[in-house]
């Protein structure tokens, strides 16, 4: 049964021809990445979330040990819909047990993710979190293995993702224009970070398209608080716990805001959600309709943009260290 769809924005991704919907599905909870998530609830999740124009699923094998590409292969698979209807991204080179982006282990990563999504082919494979390799092998071996992958047509397009900017440019200056479709970046388009801003002129000099993930910042701007291993610093925490309790008081919803603050830069492809229940899949389309209607709260912005000052645009170290 044709499954109806309602209105999302479908922005172009840089030279790729694709046409990706502006809210992101996030696919990490379905691997119970952060905290448990039921089967049912998560391919009711992928459902809702098709029903109300999303059309890009994001995965990777190291969110809960490829669970999160199964359950979102069942979820697609369960929706009966022409494969041209959805993007699928899923990312190699880390896993459980570590990182590997040797040539011979992507190849066997992707014909394992494919194996797990239930698909011929995936539409984006991200190299994940490069920052943690030698990028000189990024260069030399990883990327040529994903070209062949290409022209084999099991992935149409090849993202790099990571935190440090410096790993973009690094590969980007090295690799013939046109070779990395497509970057995906995170924390770095938030309410109290948005150096992307600095970094986008250099990417569309590059033919690069631009995801942008955690626009809540990993979780600092939620109500129930960060993760105890989240990296950012005391002062970074802090302010942004005053941020959260900032909106609290006014009864305004940081985690809308903040999202709200992400969608509105239409440069951005895509923003990437962690969604793993029917009601944060319609919280978040509900975030972006009120954003295109009614616009985002301008006055609630400006106070917690006055909170987050004294810490904006920090970030902290990700990696090994690359000169």
């Amino acid at each position: 049964m044709a499954i109806s769809q309602a209105k999302m924005e479908l922005r172009p991704l840089g030279n790729t021809g694709l046409k990706i919907s502006a809210v992101g599905f996030g696919a990490s909870p379905l691997g119970s990445h952060y905290s448990p998530v039921a089967e049912d609830d998560a391919i009711a999740a992928v459902r809702e979330a098709f029903r109300q124009g999303i059309n890009f699923f994001d995965t990777s094998p190291y969110y809960g040990g490829t669970l999160s590409e199964k359950v979102l292969g069942k979820a697609l698979k369960a929706l009966q819909v022409p494969r041209s209807e959805y993007i699928v991204a899923t990312k190699c080179g880390r896993y459980g047990e570590g990182f590997d982006f040797s040539a011979e282990r992507v190849r066997k990563s992707i014909e394992d993710s494919l194996e797990n999504l239930q698909l011929d082919y995936v539409d984006i494979l991200h190299c994940h979190d490069i920052e943690f390799w030698p990028l000189d092998q990024i260069v030399s071996e990883t990327i040529p293995a994903l070209q062949k992958l290409k022209e084999e047509g099991k992935i149409r397009f090849i993202g790099i993702t990571g935190l440090p900017f410096n790993i973009f440019t690094y590969v980007l200056d090295r690799v013939p224009r046109g070779t990395i479709d497509i970057i995906l970046s995170y924390c770095h388009y938030s309410i109290n970070d948005s150096t992307l801003l600095d970094i986008l002129p250099y990417l569309k000099s590059k033919g690069v398209g631009v995801i942008t993930a955690s626009p809540l910042a990993m979780g600092l701007f939620t109500e129930q608080g960060p993760p105890k291993w989240h990296p950012a610093s005391p002062e970074i925490k802090s302010a942004c716990k005053a941020a959260v309790a900032h909106c609290e008081s006014k009864g305004k919803k940081i985690t809308k805001l903040a999202l709200q603050y992400s969608l509105a830069n239409k440069e951005i492809s895509s923003v990437l959600v962690g969604m793993g229940s029917v009601s944060e899949v319609e919280e978040n389309v509900a975030a972006f309709t009120e954003l295109e209607g009614l616009g985002m709260d301008q006055e609630t912005l400006s106070e917690v943009e006055a909170i987050l000052e004294p810490v904006k645009n920090l970030t902290w170290p990700s990696g090994i260290n690359h000169k």
